[in-house]
């Protein structure tokens, strides 16, 4: 039984399901708001002024209107897969996602970790989208809500 036990809370641990904070300034997706990728069509520096915590991870914004938008649906704002990036989930493993390689996919944010995978992913976007969907889960690539 505590083998079997051991087992569970190791498999747990293995692959933490959350948005990780930056190592550098402490917040989600590098400090950006994840709102300015969809009003403004680029990443913008958060104001740390503007900070909310949601899925395992804290969040800035450039203003308050981002962050009212957020509070409200975060889930259409924060990248898919938790960050990781989405052409290597779809080969079923999690690489870290870099907010500046990142698509509009089917109206999500998605990061990736090279140009290169970005555009693999682009042109066979509708099935490597439902690859990474699928694999996402086992990759820990699913934030705690």
């Amino acid at each position: 039984m505590s083998a079997l036990l051991g087992a569970f809370v190791y498999e747990v641990a293995a692959r933490p399901q959350l948005f990780v904070p930056d190592p550098i300034s402490g917040y989600a997706i590098g400090g950006h708001d994840p709102v300015s990728y969809f009003v403004d069509g680029r990443p913008r520096k958060g104001d740390r002024r503007n900070e909310i915590a949601w899925g395992g991870a804290e969040w800035v914004f450039v203003n308050e209107g981002n962050m009212a938008a957020f509070e409200r649906n975060p889930e259409t704002y924060a990248p898919m897969f938790a960050g990781c990036g989405g052409y290597a989930l779809s080969e079923g493993f999690a690489t870290a996602g870099n907010p500046f390689i990142y698509a509009m996919v089917e109206g999500r944010l998605v990061f990736f970790h090279s140009v290169v995978n970005r555009f693999l992913f682009v042109i066979n976007g509708a099935q490597l989208a439902k690859d990474a969907q699928s694999n996402a889960r086992s990759a820990g690539c699913v934030p705690v809500l």
